[in-house]
């Protein structure tokens, strides 16, 4: 995944969820998914549970630094 397609999947808005990096403008952040993904969930999981969310935003969380 390029830095390019990062950028368009994590924004920052200072108003939102309080600066935190999140996906797509949504209220669900990168550290979020990371929590999930450490708790044992898996990605199909992940996606049953937001619907809203994609593979790429997935993989834009674990490749965000």
């Amino acid at each position: 995944m390029s830095e390019q397609d990062i950028a368009n999947i994590i924004t920052i808005e200072p108003g939102k969820r309080g600066g935190k990096p999140c996906i797509r403008g949504m209220r669900i952040t990168v550290y979020d998914v990371w929590e999930y993904l450490a708790s044992g969930m898996s990605y199909e999981e992940i996606l049953d549970d937001f619907s809203y969310l994609t593979q790429q935003d997935i993989l834009a969380c674990l490749s965000f630094s």
